[in-house]
């Protein structure tokens, strides 16, 4: 394998599928089979999902909400699609375990690093809920500094996209993949990866991150075999 211990992160939009709103359950079994496939091969998985297809922190400020409350609100959302996430996983015959930042003893386990790290070493799919905890951070930083508390060799974060192109390629017939980029370059380009918090702090601990579509069958596991799937972001 390429990777041994990945952190994935997904976004809450692409458990939408074809729908306007919500969960779709199709995504979400063929999100598990393709996490199945890697454990089956003895990595370890921990995941961070997002929660932007129920609500996001950022909407109820536009519409007047207070910053604090909304993204409360948000986080509790991301809690919603990992049990969504859970429920799947198992039912793919996986183990797992829901760690959450915001305790809620009746439906997850407080978030402790020795606990997720054993966790994953006995092949269990750690999903960590409700971002960091904290109002104004991110799921992508969230999703970071999960990984580089469990010591992840790289952060995964799966896209509708097959990796970082010059343009938005859905709207730019011209835009061009990049296969490797540095941490610098993405900057000095004005690229999005990651909202700049999570981004920085990602380069800081020498984190690298491929960025890779998802929603396409196969990629996951080819991935983590191969290691040629998606963009690599490194500092060098």
């Amino acid at each position: 394998m390429k990777y041994k211990r990945v952190l994935l992160k997904l976004s809450g939009e692409a458990l939408m599928g074809d729908l306007q709103y919500g969960i779709d359950p199709n995504m979400l079994k063929q999100y598990a089979d393709q996490i199945k496939e890697v454990i089956d091969l003895g990595c370890e998985v921990a995941i961070v999902i997002g929660g932007g297809n129920i609500f996001r922190g950022v909407q109820g400020v536009a519409s007047g909400m207070d910053r604090v409350q909304g993204d409360y609100m948000g986080m509790l959302a991301t809690v919603i699609n990992s049990m969504a996430l859970q429920g799947a996983l198992e039912d793919a015959g996986l183990i797992t375990r829901l760690q959450t930042a915001i305790r809620m003893e009746q439906i997850a386990e407080p978030f402790i690093k020795r606990k997720a790290t054993r966790h994953l070493e006995k092949g269990r799919v750690v999903i960590f809920g409700a971002g960091t905890g904290n109002p104004y951070f991110t799921t992508d930083t969230a999703a970071v500094l999960r990984a580089i508390e469990i010591n992840a060799d790289v952060i995964l974060k799966g896209t509708r996209v097959d990796g970082i192109y010059t343009a938005d390629p859905e709207k730019d017939a011209t835009a061009e993949k990049f296969n490797t980029i540095t941490y610098q370059e993405v900057y000095d380009k004005n690229l999005k990866v990651m909202d700049m918090t999570a981004f920085t702090l990602s380069e800081e601990n020498n984190l690298p991150i491929i960025v890779f579509d998802m929603n396409t069958k196969g990629n996951l596991k080819a991935l983590i075999e191969e290691g040629n799937v998606g963009t690599l972001v490194t500092n060098n």
